[in-house]
């Protein structure tokens, strides 16, 4: 039996929705060990002179507590 815990974290990319979860799971495996899987709880953008420049994911980390 496995004991999992969940983090939530915080991404952004000037280039896509896509970009912004890539850099977020790649940070969030650089601090948290035995990561599982991810989910995008939300989506959103930064909108500056008519235009997006920036898109943001809200994500839900699961990683596998050791013993």
């Amino acid at each position: 039996m496995s004991v999992a815990r969940i983090t939530e974290i915080s991404a952004s990319s000037p280039t896509s929705f896509e970009d912004a979860l890539q850099a977020g799971i790649a940070r969030a495996v650089k601090t948290l060990k035995n990561v599982e899987g991810a989910w995008v709880q939300e989506q959103k953008v930064v909108v500056r002179s008519g235009a997006i420049s920036e898109y943001r994911v809200n994500l839900k980390v699961t990683f596998i507590l050791e013993d």
